[in-house]
Order: structure tokens, then C-alpha cells, then sequence
């Protein structure tokens, strides 16, 4: 990787850093309130080498089969301190590739149905029977289509009151809170999709004390200080932390 390559990741980790103080102090949040996570869906291992170099330990991968390339090849690499990074799988996710994200994917952003969250609690339940071990939930986030666009997959608001009760029941999995996506484009659009994620939390948590979710999965390149403003505990930046031709 290149020296320059891996200047500009030091820079622009720093710069992001400056934002998200900004965005959480203006809303009366501290600084460890919100994290960030790097998404490197786009780039190669040694892009996400220069990441670890710059500072960050928290990916994100869309496509299960690049997660394991992902996570194989940096078991390989010399210099690598293993125990200083994890991924999180933030795409969709088919019920026929489960298998290849769980042990490997420390969050599952994109629980975004009922049956993808009886399916994920399923698979867990029978990889521990196979290996006469106690089951480890998965701990997961729920996917929700908070704008209603046709486009965008997820719970309905609604939807996932409804089955709040028998998510809260699979054992399987571990619900640490909830995710969205926003229109792109609109200021105004995103942040009242991101406070409708927060009050929707607020909502699942008095209908069922025992869910903390303290997760807030929101905001991305374009929009991550209306999320850190409107109470996003976690935001997946990918083009803003790996393109240097991003404008920040």
C-alpha cells in the first residue's frame, strides 16, 4: 500500500473524529456515544490493513462470501494483531447463507424480517446441538424501513411491534438494537427518519422492558452528523473513510 495512501487515512480518520465531536456535542451527547464503522464492501485487504494502520477496528461487510475472503486473509497476514478488529455483516442476508456468517460476523445489522430472525436463532440452536455445546446467541439489530421506500427492505414500524413479543422470545439470538437507512438527498427527509428509529426504540423498549437496544445503526457518508444528532450510537462510513476523492 502506498505511503500517501495510508497518510490520507490518518488525515481523514481524524477529520471524520472532528465532525462526530461536533455533531455529539451540539446535541448534548459525549464523545463515547457514538462510534464509527468502516465499511469496506469496495476495497481489497490491503485498504483495510491501511484502515487498521490509521486507527479503526470496526468493519462491515455486505456479501457473506467477502466477509470470510475478508476475514481469511487477514488470519494470513503477518503483522496483523487479530485481536484488533472485528466485522460486523450490514447487508442483506439470505437465510441460505446464515451458516456463513455466524462465529464470524460479531453484529448482524440486517435482521430485517421475522422469518430471517427465526431462521438466524434456528441455525444457531443447531450448530450448538451438532457440537454438544451450550448455544451462543447471535447478537443481532433489526432492520427497519422507517421511510416506507419501496426500495429499502426492513420491518415496518408497525411490523415490528407486532412481532416484538416472539423476537424477544428466540434464543437464538440476542437483540441489540435497530438499524435504518435514510433517503438520500434530503437533510430534513433524513433526520426525521432517524428520530422516527430512535422513538420507535423508545416505543419497543416500554413494550418490552426486557430489550434494552441500546443500538442505533444510522447514518452513513452523506448523512452521519444528522444521525449523530438524532441519537445513532453507530454510523457505517465507506466512501467518506476509503475514496480520498470523497468530499468531506
Amino acid at each position: 500500500m502506498e505511503r500517501g495512501y495510508e497518510e490520507h487515512m490518518v488525515r481523514r480518520r481524524a477529520e471524520i473524529a472532528d465532525r462526530m465531536r461536533a455533531a455529539l456535542a451540539a446535541s448534548g451527547r459525549r464523545e463515547d456515544d457514538a462510534r464509527l464503522l468502516a465499511v469496506s464492501k469496495t476495497v481489497g485487504v490491503d485498504e483495510v490493513v491501511a484502515a487498521m494502520h490509521a486507527g479503526y477496528g470496526l468493519f462491515g461487510e455486505n456479501r457473506p462470501q467477502e466477509l470470510v475472503r475478508k476475514l481469511d486473509a487477514l488470519g494470513e497476514r503477518d503483522g496483523v494483531d487479530q485481536g484488533a478488529y472485528r466485522f460486523d455483516m450490514i447487508g442483506n442476508l439470505q437465510t441460505n447463507k446464515i451458516n456463513m456468517v455466524l462465529g464470524r460476523a460479531a453484529l448482524i445489522h440486517s435482521v430485517r424480517s421475522l422469518k430471517l430472525a427465526r431462521g438466524v436463532s434456528d441455525r444457531v440452536l443447531r450448530a450448538a446441538a451438532a457440537s454438544a455445546v451450550p448455544a451462543v446467541p447471535q447478537p443481532v439489530l433489526f432492520e427497519v424501513n422507517v421511510s416506507g421506500e419501496e426500495s429499502k427492505s426492513g420491518f415496518s414500524p408497525a411490523e415490528l411491534l407486532c412481532d416484538l413479543e416472539e423476537l424477544a422470545g428466540l434464543p437464538g439470538i440476542e437483540p441489540r438494537g435497530l438499524m435504518t437507512m435514510a433517503p438520500r438527498g434530503d437533510e430534513g427527509t433524513a433526520r426525521r427518519t432517524f428520530s422516527g428509529l430512535r422513538e420507535l426504540r423508545d416505543a419497543c423498549r416500554e413494550a418490552c422492558p426486557d430489550m434494552a437496544l441500546e443500538e442505533l445503526s444510522m447514518g452513513m457518508s452523506e448523512d452521519f452528523e444528522a444521525a449523530l444528532m438524532e441519537g445513532s450510537t453507530l454510523i457505517r462510513l465507506g466512501r467518506v473513510v476509503f475514496d480520498p476523492a470523497f468530499v468531506l
